[in-house]
């Protein structure tokens, strides 16, 4: 019996980066990605395996070698409208917040749960880890291009911060590109 169902939820790919290993934040703009089982070749979040960092320190000493669930940033176009209205901005470039992908059509999207799969058409799936939770890194790349807006993201992005994830089945995603959300048939935890 399946454990992923589909949401009936369909997204399409608006905008697609790569952010180059060893630099700064900020996402080179891409019409198309090649996915491997490492994620996206070249760039910062590439890999199998990943040291820890902050979002896991209760967990691991800061730098111990972790599986990496956090290859790709995705993010909802919508929730980025959002945020760059409650920040004052007309438009919010994902370029400056190091995403690798954003998609448009999913209802709230940061919150779609844990282990839900997003699969194009093509096959190739990604799948969500868990919400992406705002930090300042973003703020410095807006305030370098909006000055006086920068310190505004992290309050206007709580909650549309978008998923982090990583790839199930390899394969190309192109802007334009549908993808089908399937979530996993549980119901909510009720400790």
């Amino acid at each position: 019996m399946p454990v992923l169902e589909k949401s009936g939820h369909l997204g399409r790919v608006e905008w697609l980066g790569h952010v180059p290993a060893g630099g700064s934040l900020r996402a080179e703009p891409v019409a198309a990605l090649d996915l491997s089982f490492a994620g996206i070749p070249g760039e910062r979040h590439e890999g199998a395996t990943r040291p820890s960092c902050v979002r896991v320190r209760n967990l691991y000493d800061r730098d111990t070698e972790i599986r990496n669930v956090r290859q790709l940033t995705i993010l909802s176009a919508e929730e980025l409208a959002a945020i760059a209205a409650e920040m004052g901005l007309d438009r919010l470039d994902p370029a400056l917040l190091g995403a690798s992908i954003v998609v448009r059509g999913i209802p709230d999207f940061t919150h779609v749960p844990p282990s839900s799969r997003l699969q194009s058409g093509a096959g190739t799936t990604l799948t969500i880890d868990m919400e992406n939770r705002p930090c300042v890194l973003p703020g410095r790349e807006i305030e370098a291009e909006e000055p006086g807006h920068g310190a505004a993201f992290k309050p206007a992005a709580e909650g549309r911060r978008g998923v982090t994830a990583w790839v199930e089945r390899p394969g190309k995603l192109a802007v334009g590109d549908q993808l089908t959300l399937f979530v996993p048939e549980q119901r909510a935890w009720r400790p």
